[in-house]
């Protein structure tokens, strides 16, 4: 799970919480995760991280989707169905440098302008991320 951050000096919440928690959280990820693979699935730019991807994308945005409920600091649908994401060792059959890794990241950033994501918000989520795909990278 996500440490919990800053939120305008009051308590810490996890992104999970203010994307909208309980109520609103996994709908707004859901949006994000169906945005970034719409991006990657139309996007010339994203065009050599899609060949990565099967023609079918609908397993890897429920995957997404279950993962980043969780690591936002929601359910953990991903670990409750797949176990533990071993985000490395499930990504080594692909050859992820730092082209690809800023691939998927412009997908996600371009993903959460088209949510309408707030700002502040939007570049704390992408710092995090950030660290993610850049753990991915094998090359």
């Amino acid at each position: 799970m996500l440490n919990k951050i800053e939120e305008a000096g009051s308590a810490k919440a996890t992104f999970f919480e203010l994307l909208g928690g309980e109520l609103d959280g996994a709908i707004k990820i859901r949006a994000l995760v169906e945005a970034f693979y719409d991006v990657m699935d139309t996007d010339p730019k994203a065009a050599p991280i899609r060949a990565m991807h099967a023609a079918d994308l609908s397993s890897a945005r429920e995957k997404l989707f279950m993962f980043l409920v969780g690591w936002t600091g929601g359910p953990q649908l991903y670990i409750e169905r797949y176990g533990h994401p071993m985000l490395r060792k499930r990504h080594l059959p692909f050859a992820i440098d730092e082209s690809a890794r800023d691939q998927w990241m412009y997908c996600m950033i371009r993903a959460m302008h088209l949510q309408g994501m707030d700002d502040a918000l939007m570049t704390k989520l992408a710092e995090q991320l950030y660290g993610v795909a850049d753990f991915m990278r094998n090359q």
